[in-house]
């Protein structure tokens, strides 16, 4: 049986976002002039194999790991994690 992870990665509020403002510049100048802010970020679905078993703890307790030390950089970004 296997599980799927969603990850979503942001930059933390008080993190400058020059993509989004980049972002918010072309909707902009499109006529886009309702939107207010744009931030951009990362979203990654991790596909696991739960039927094996896991030296490092539970599943939560592993994608948490991951997002921490290979998916995010924990100083500037921030994650939500869901397992389905």
């Amino acid at each position: 049986m296997s599980k799927k992870a969603m990850i979503k990665i942001t930059l933390k509020e008080e993190v400058l976002d020059p993509q989004g403002k980049a972002v918010l510049s072309v909707l902009k100048s499109s006529g886009y002039n309702n939107i207010k802010d744009v931030r951009v970020g990362k979203y990654i679905e991790l596909f696991i194999d739960s039927g094996t078993e896991n030296p490092r703890g539970s599943l939560d307790e592993e994608v948490k790991e991951i997002s921490e030390k290979v998916l995010s950089n924990p100083l500037i970004e921030e994650f939500k994690i869901e397992i389905k």
